[in-house]
Parts: structure tokens; sequence; C-alpha cells
């Protein structure tokens, strides 16, 4: 079923991914919004020489938006490849650099990809969570005592236990347009991902946490599957809902999803009645890679929480 109902999914890398694999479908009217944070591999290169936002997570959202044709798959696949060189083209996306040049030619971050998704001729729009690049900057707690980290690339791979977390600046602007899809939308997905550095990260831009509250009851959040992320290593799924409650506790959101293995889970149940927000779960998992979501399972789920909530 695909309705005309306007969808906006938040976060970044591979997480984003699998949601807009799964929305895609689902509306004519979709947007993902996208983390800025990341400083690691060809976007922290570029990042770092030229001044620009990140485009590594722009391009894999632009990517997961691509028609569904030759046309489509042949660029999505061609922003993509990355270059094995001896040479300081090694290892960067050929996305990544024609985004910078887009960049440079519009002057406007929102414009240059914009004519990504043309060339592609995506099935939605992909938008920066802030006009300028952000540095996570954690406080991580080991066996070997508590250090300050800084850079998404660091705070992503230190082991343990991530305790307080900011950005710098402390108060980006933010483009118009992401704040308006946000606020207009009709259902906010939050989550999967790399659950500080791809999800909570949105709650540290204050326009985009305003926004969020105001879209609260229409917001669901997805929990991940497994513990594949350094950076939640020895935690578990209800202390994720846990870091979200203690870092934004007057946000509610009016679902959150979790495999199917969660549904006995007393701890996150408990967790969710006090929070009084309903838990949804599923067979979400893919079978090849259980540490991965099945855009077709979520799909399923999306769609049935899109016509509940509307």
């Amino acid at each position: 079923m695909t309705t005309d109902r306007s969808i906006v999914a938040l976060g970044g890398g591979h997480g984003l991914y699998a949601t807009l694999t799964a929305l895609r479908d689902l509306s004519p009217s979709l947007t993902a919004i996208v983390t800025v944070a990341d400083d690691g591999g060809s976007s922290g290169r570029l990042r770092s020489e030229l001044g620009i936002l990140p485009p590594g997570d722009l391009r894999m959202a632009l990517s997961a938006l691509c028609e569904d044709t030759e046309w489509g798959r042949t660029w999505r696949d061609v922003l993509q490849s990355r270059f094995d060189s001896e040479g300081p083209l090694d290892g960067h996306a050929l996305g990544n650099l024609l985004i910078a040049s887009l960049w440079e030619h519009t002057g406007s971050a929102v414009d240059g990809l914009d004519w990504v998704a043309r060339l592609l001729r995506a099935r939605g729009r992909v938008l920066p969570q802030a006009d300028v690049p952000l540095e996570i900057v954690a406080t991580v707690e080991s066996a070997d005592g508590v250090v300050e980290v800084r850079g998404q690339a660091e705070v992503a791979t230190t082991p343990g236990r991530i305790r307080s977390f900011r950005i710098e600046p402390e108060q980006p602007s933010v483009p118009h347009a992401t704040v308006e899809a946000i606020t207009e939308a009709d259902m906010v997905v939050l989550g999967p991902g790399s659950w500080y550095t791809s999800v909570l990260t949105h709650f540290l831009v204050p326009d985009v946490a305003a926004a969020l509250h105001g879209a609260a009851r229409r917001t669901v959040v997805t929990l991940n599957l497994a513990h594949e992320d350094i950076e939640t290593a020895g935690t578990d799924r209800v202390d994720d809902v846990r870091a979200m409650r203690d870092l934004v506790p007057h946000f509610r959101p009016a679902v959150v999803i979790a495999d199917a293995g969660y549904r006995d889970d007393q701890a996150l149940s408990a967790e969710l009645v006090d929070w009084g927000v309903k838990l949804v779960t599923a067979d979400l998992a893919l079978e090849e890679h259980t540490a991965r979501h099945d855009p077709a399972a979520l799909r399923e789920v999306y769609e049935n929480l899109l016509a509940e909530l509307s």
C-alpha cells in the first residue's frame, strides 16, 4: 500500500539505510534526516580537507532511495563505488566526491543533495541534521578509568560505557527544510543505528530536538537487534531506552519496535510501561545476518503503524 502521508526517518549509516529501504515504497513523501558527525574514512578526510559536512551517510541515504530501474540502480552503484589505488584517491567513494563538488557548485548543502536525488530519481529527499559538521565528545567509563573521547569514530570504537556526551558546536544552525520535515510529518522513525552517534545525537541539536518533541506522539523508535556496536557493548535494549529517557526525560514516543526475541524481556517491558509507551515486536532479523534488520519485515511493521498513527 502506498499512501500520501509524509514520513521522516532520522539516523545514519547502515541503520538508516535499512529503514529507508523499508519505507521507500510506503509514501512518495519520504525524507531522510542524516547525522553529520562522521569523521572517519573518506568522509572524515573530505571534512578535514574541505571543511564540509561529512558526505558518506548522506550518500548512503540517497543510494537507499534510488529509483528501482536500471538508471537508478546504475547510478546508485556508481555513487557507492570506491577508488582502490596507491594514491590520494584510495578509499574515497565517488559519491562523496560528487556531493562535495555539487555543494561547492550550488553553495548549498540542501540544494546539492537535491541535485544528487534528481540524478538517482530518488524516491524521497535527503537532508542534513545541521548546516555545519558536528563533533561528538563523550565521557567513557571502562575498567581502566574514565576518559573523554572526541570524534564520532573514536566514540564509536572506544571500549567502555558512555556516561555522558555532547556536541560541538552546541547550538548549530539547522536547515529550515529539516525542521519543517519533522514538524509536518505524519510519522517520524528514529533508529535503528549506532545508538549514541547515529540516534541520540539528534536530541543534542536544539532545533531538531524541539521538532522531535513536537512530533513525539507521531514518533516510532526502532531498537537495534544485537550488541554489534562497541559503543553499546555490554548493554541491552532496555539500557538503550533508559539512555534515551535520561537524555530527554520529557520525550515520549508513540511506539517502540523491538525484535521478537525481546517479546518476553521483562525489564524492557517494565521500562516501557513506566514510560507509557507501547511495545511492538516482530521477527525483524535477516536470517543470514542476525545483526541486521530485514527491510521487508520492517516495512510491514511501519505500514501498520502508519495507518494506526494516522
